[in-house]
């Protein structure tokens, strides 16, 4: 049973999404329905979970499974899950669980496609983590952009279009880099399986696959993309958005740039490091600039992105255990964040800070959720996102202190804009257009955000459960980590 466990995690959502679109059903069913789907897939990740051997030595990953594709090629089917990519779906069921229960309260329009979408991004993301061969990769991959294009253009806001076009076109024109690299090295290697495949020194192949996973991220200057997509998406894809689908870059860093291509990887490390660094500080900058709620959470997500990437191009065991860390902290902040703008602009009609404020008196549950994860998010001591950020600026230390300075630069410039955030929705009383009459979180709500807040208040507590479990079972990484150390 347990070999079919990364495959079932992969299309048990995929053949929710089929009985969703092609089962006639009422309008309420459709969602209910979703839902159930969705806690199923996160009991079935719980179940991998106290089955997952983190013990496990060797490339073979856990829930291995391996069927031939396109034999003239050496392509197959073969999917399973190390430490790190586990840790990364396991982010991905959880948060798709709670954004789907949001759409379902939400009570969105086209029910039957909206949530049919929603399942099929899902387990298309799963599938980017559980790849272990790269056409399979670049297949779910590709897969995973096309609902969040529909998504986007129909259920998004005012500006929808112009977003997508942007979306499409940065995604777009990342994707065939990365196809251009996937055929280049797989030809060169006579087999597309990452456990396989040897390790390549070319840079022209790497820097394809660099280049995509820099639009997915994103890592300045390759975000153009990303404020409007955030701002004119539904709240709860854009959770998923920036919650779960930015983390395909990760795992594409990890998996793919630092296990086959080593020494691309050092040579480039420089430049990529420099990047990353200025894209921390402008998008730091910037969620302190933004005028609206949605904006904040967007440039705070370009900043927490470079500042994962400093991690994994660290390549040493602090380094990349940090990163992941961070990765799944970032995916549950962000989530929840977006999940609650969108609770706070049902109830006052807009996410503009200068017409929001007061929010705190009457209603101790949105205030009490926000200032916990605004608190997390910035990084204060004992949280889990000061563990994964501490863990990042110790391993790349050893590269150069200046690279350590400006990460820790994200701490101070997080609590300025966090803090901007909490004062301007909860405290100011300026021109709000929510009156007194406006409800506090309801239980439904609750019910959606509170569990989101709970994982973050655990990883706080125990850290350890991620970052002392994730490089021991990580295929080629565990070598280069040691050469590194």
């Amino acid at each position: 049973m347990t070999g079919w466990l990364a495959t079932l995690l992969i299309f048990l959502p995929v053949a929710g999404a089929l009985v969703v679109w092609l089962v006639p059903m009422p309008r309420g069913a459709a969602g209910s329905f979703a839902l159930l789907v969705a806690l199923v897939e996160v009991g079935f990740w719980i179940n991998a979970l106290i089955r997952f051997d983190f013990e496990r030595q060797g490339a073979t990953p856990n829930f291995d499974q391996q069927h031939t594709w396109f034999s003239d090629l050496n392509v197959s089917y073969h999917v399973g899950f190390y430490a790190f990519s586990f840790w990364l779906a396991g982010l991905t069921v959880i948060v798709a669980a709670a954004s789907i229960a949001y759409a379902f309260w939400a009570g969105r329009e086209r029910p039957r496609a909206y949530f049919g979408l929603m399942l099929f991004l899902t387990g298309a993301t799963v599938g980017v983590f559980a790849s272990q061969d790269m056409l399979l990769f670049y297949a779910f991959f590709e897969a995973m952009l096309i609902p969040l294009y529909v998504l986007i253009g129909v259920w998004g806001g005012p500006g929808r279009m112009g977003a997508t076009i942007k979306f499409v076109i940065y995604t777009m024109a990342g994707s065939l880099l990365m196809l251009a690299a996937v055929i280049a090295y797989g030809l060169s290697q006579d087999t597309f399986d990452l456990i396989d495949a040897s390790q390549s020194s070319s840079g022209w192949i790497f820097l394809g696959f660099a280049v995509a996973f820099a639009v997915k991220a994103p890592i300045f200057p390759l975000h153009g993309w990303l404020p409007d997509a955030y701002r004119e998406s539904p709240p709860e894809v854009a959770a998923m958005l920036s919650g779960v689908v930015s983390k395909a870059a990760v795992y594409g860093f990890f998996r793919i740039c630092l296990a086959k291509f080593p020494e691309p990887f050092d040579d480039y490390r420089t430049l990529i490091l420099t990047l990353a660094s200025v894209g921390l500080v402008y998008g730091s900058v910037l969620a302190f600039r933004a005028q609206d709620l949605r904006g904040v959470i967007a440039y705070s997500s370009l900043a927490q992105m470079a500042l994962i990437t400093i991690g994994l191009f660290a390549e040493n065991l602090a380094g990349l255990s940090g990163a992941v860390l961070q990765a799944v902290n970032h995916g549950l902040v962000s989530a929840t964040l977006f999940l609650l703008a969108g609770a706070i602009e049902r109830r006052a009609a807009t996410g503009d800070l200068d017409r929001l404020g007061g929010l705190a008196r009457g209603r101790p549950a949105l205030a009490t959720v926000l200032i916990a994860t605004g608190v997390i998010a910035l990084a204060v001591p004992g949280s889990s996102a000061f563990a994964g950020e501490f863990l990042i600026l110790a391993g790349i230390f050893p590269w150069g202190w200046g690279w350590a300075v400006v990460g820790a630069l994200a701490i101070v410039l997080a609590a300025m804009y966090m803090l901007r955030v909490i004062s301007a929705v909860l405290h100011d009383r300026r021109a709000t257009t929510a009156d007194e009459s406006v409800l506090d979180l309801r239980p439904a709500e609750l019910a959606i955000v509170v569990p989101l807040l709970a994982l973050l208040l655990a990883l706080s507590a125990w850290p350890a459960a991620i970052s002392d479990h994730m490089v021991e079972n990580s295929g080629d990484i565990p070598a280069l980590v040691e050469l590194n150390e």
